[in-house]
């Protein structure tokens, strides 16, 4: 009796201690393993970089190189949810972490094929590994993945185990979570999914790179169809939904196509640890203007124009709402270079600030009468004589038309009376001209015409800085709060900043040089200023609204030149189609003219005041009123008496003017003869692409009884005297006098580019 006592019991205590053992197993054991401390975290969302309407210009990569923009459930589409869990789980929603009948399955294949037939993690299991550091894929790690998901499934439930999963989902290039595939892959926001666009993402995380539907679209169609069955067989769908899907052809639209911007995230910090930054840009405006910069560059290709920069400025705030780094990012030929950070030649557009400067410190007004003649400078190198980019001279001219026209030896003569280059590096310093060296006598007189290198992002904001009357502001990327009016330094004062940019804005000044209709003009006012380095590497358009300012450089990043391309030709059509758009939504506007300002009839050709209702109105400073006209200014013929500083100049192929001018001691006829061009010592470079094709204007103040020679060149005639066509290497050049038989002679060298 006793026996068979025991015997019951025990047949009541083993099952009981075994189901003891296996409910502790099932719900303690658990418990030992600790859970993955990624799971405490919710992913990170890749950054992202917004325009200054809050329009995505990029996301930005992750440390792992990913980019994942995490979702909530609710925004992930039903049809995502289904697919997803018919593919990976049909019993996610039953079981409790591990699949029982899912893990003897794969037991029995693997048993009997002796090989992994097929997979038992559920969702839970995946999201743990996905949620661990790399381990090895042994029985090990297997039994802490089951021994977690058990975890995991008794603390959370179902819904966070779900959206957890789907933000950490890998889906291949590069991309976590569903939102980021959707985007990639479709440029669609999640919730615009189809059924088929779903399938087709939800088949993708089992093997990413295999299933990559950009590179192997048949295998990703047939994991979809795959996906699509599951989902018929496990899951209440309307079978015609689910056969128009199977059918649905595939029209992927992965993100390839030009980035805005794409120098923006090398140059941008994410500011405060906020996932979203908001930039200064304007993504249309942005758009806009590197079309436009495409498009002219392609026009411009036979002529060795291969980049171009552009940067747009608000004036009032100092913030960049557009930059186009290189007209072209995939180039493989510096196409990534940022242009507008790259030290260059400047060109004339620094001679506005020696103009200025002369409005400031050398008491000169827009009708104040400069000498645009042959002069010399000396400078370290020895003697410098400087041209004008044409090669001729103009006699007295009015500031205005010196800058309009960019003349060169006017502006260095200037500069000379000022004291020589210091008090231009000393504003230009100012300016944050950054790249511009500490020894202003290394650029001697040259500076004014930009032998000094600088960037285009700096000297656009020291335009925007004329623009602005003189308020200094820095150049920002972000959204600025403003600077206060009167917390703004004023590095010149508004009256000089605005007759710099009255004459800028006067395409009647600039006609002689440039013409009329050009792209330097707008239906509006604009101030505007090209620059061109001597052997055409660099040019340059500048320019200015009180709204905008827009700089433009045009080169090549390997430093070769361009086919004789100047800035009106090659910046010019940038700068005028960009302000053009600036203005499209924005009415243009004009600098306010500050108190003090007059405008006084002039006689251009002397700059002195005539009466009301003859000469030319100029704009003058109250402090500077010209003096009046008087009739020693002519003589008897009415011609404007010019001083003997004039003579050679006078008497010289250059001169047009002899209409209208007469030299004062009329000894003109009585000088020695000199040679004004050539200079001794002269080098020459050939460039078959120059538009003089090798030719060379000879002059002497003695034109009328000057006759030349040559043993080792060819002259023909010119309009007053002979023209040399240059070959290389080193020739003399001899004047005579037929009067006094006086002989003059220089020696030059042509060399090959």
């Amino acid at each position: 009796m006793k026996v068979r006592s025991w015997f019951r019991r025990k047949r009541i205590v083993i099952p009981a201690g075994a189901a003891a053992c296996g409910l502790a197993a099932w719900y303690l054991l658990p418990f030992c393993f600790t859970l993955p401390a990624d799971l405490t975290e919710n992913p990170a969302a890749s950054p992202v970089l917004l325009d200054r309407h809050g329009k995505p210009l990029h996301h930005l990569v992750l440390p792992d190189f990913t980019r994942s923009s995490p979702v909530s459930l609710d925004e992930i589409p039903r049809d995502l949810i289904a697919c997803t869990v018919a593919a990976e789980d049909k019993r996610f929603f039953s079981h409790g972490g591990i699949d029982l009948l899912a893990t003897m399955r794969a037991a029995k294949d693997a048993v009997r094929h002796q090989r992994t037939v097929s997979g038992a993690s559920t969702i839970t299991q995946q999201l743990i590994k996905l949620s661990s550091p790399p381990a090895s894929r042994g029985l090990k790690t297997k039994f802490r993945e089951a021994m977690l998901a058990r975890q995991l499934e008794m603390r959370w439930p179902k819904q966070r185990i779900l959206i957890a999963y789907f933000n950490r989902l890998p889906y291949g290039n590069h991309r976590s979570g569903p939102a980021e595939a959707a985007r990639f892959y479709f440029q669609k926001p999640l919730g615009d999914l189809s059924l088929a666009e779903s399938a087709l993402l939800a088949g993708l995380p089992q093997a990413p790179s295999m299933l990559n539907p950009i590179k192997h679209p048949n295998r990703a169609l047939a994991r979809r169809a795959v996906v699509l069955a599951r989902l018929a067989a496990y899951e209440n769908y309307d079978a015609a939904r689910i056969s128009s899907a199977s059918t649905e052809t595939l029209r992927l639209r992965p993100l390839q196509e030009r980035p805005l911007a794409p120098w923006l995230p090398a140059a941008w910090e994410t500011r405060d640890g906020r996932a979203d930054s908001r930039t200064s840009l304007d993504a249309d405006l942005q758009a806009d203007v590197e079309t436009i910069v495409r498009e002219e560059l392609a026009k411009l290709s036979t002529s060795n124009l291969k980049h171009a920069a552009v940067v747009v400025i608000h004036n009032p705030t100092g913030e960049i709402l557009a930059l186009v780094s290189s007209g072209n990012w995939r180039d493989p030929n510096g196409g990534q270079i940022n242009g507008t950070l790259m030290p260059r030649s400047p060109g004339s557009t620094l001679k506005p600030f020696t103009w200025l400067l002369s409005f400031e410190k050398g008491g000169l007004h827009p009708g104040s009468i400069v000498a645009d003649i042959p002069t010399q400078f000396r400078t370290k190198e020895g003697l410098n004589a400087p041209e004008n980019y044409d090669r001729t001279f103009r006699g007295p001219v009015t500031v205005r038309e010196a800058l309009a026209c960019s003349l060169n030896v006017p502006a260095m003569r200037v500069l000379n009376d000022l004291g020589g280059p210091k008090p231009l590096h000393e504003l230009l310093t100012a300016l944050e001209l950054r790249t511009i060296g500490p020894d202003f006598g290394g650029y001697g007189l040259g500076l004014t015409l930009g032998n000094a290198p600088v960037r285009l992002l700096d000297l656009t904001n020291a335009y925007a800085t004329l623009a602005r009357e003189g308020e200094e502001l820095p150049v920002t990327l972000g959204l600025s709060e403003g600077v206060k009016k009167e917390e703004a330094p004023l590095l010149f004062t508004g009256q000089a900043a605005y007759l710099i940019a009255d004459i800028l804005s006067d395409p009647d000044a600039r006609a002689p040089s440039f013409g009329r209709g050009g792209p330097l003009e707008l239906p509006f006012r604009c101030a505007a200023k090209t620059g061109t380095s001597s052997d055409f590497r660099d040019n340059w358009c500048m320019g200015y609204t009180k709204e905008f300012t827009v700089g433009v450089w045009a080169g090549n990043f390997d430093n070769s030149p361009m086919k004789g391309i100047s800035g009106v030709a090659g910046a010019g059509p940038v700068f005028h189609r960009t302000m053009l758009r600036l203005h499209r939504d924005t009415k243009p506007t004009w600098l306010d003219r500050p108190a003090g300002l007059l405008d006084v009839p002039l006689d251009v050709l002397t700059g002195k005041a005539v009466a009301s209702g003859s000469g030319k109105a100029e704009l003058i400073p109250d402090d500077r009123r010209p003096l009046p006209s008087a009739a020693s200014d002519r003589d008897a013929q009415g011609k404007v008496l010019l001083d003997s500083s004039y003579s050679e100049w006078f008497a010289s192929a250059y001169n047009r003017r002899r209409s209208v001018f007469a030299i004062a001691s009329d000894q003109a006829g009585e000088m020695p003869l000199r040679i004004l061009a050539p200079r001794e010592g002269a080098t020459y470079v050939l460039d078959p692409e120059l538009p003089n094709g090798g030719m060379l204007h000879l002059a002497t103040n003695l034109p009328g009884t000057a006759q030349w020679s040559c043993e080792t060149l060819s002259l023909s005639p010119g309009p007053s005297e002979p023209v040399v066509k240059l070959e290389t290497g080193d020739h003399v050049l001899i004047a005579t006098d037929k009067r006094s038989g006086a002989k003059k002679e220089v020696r030059i060298r042509v060399e090959e580019r």
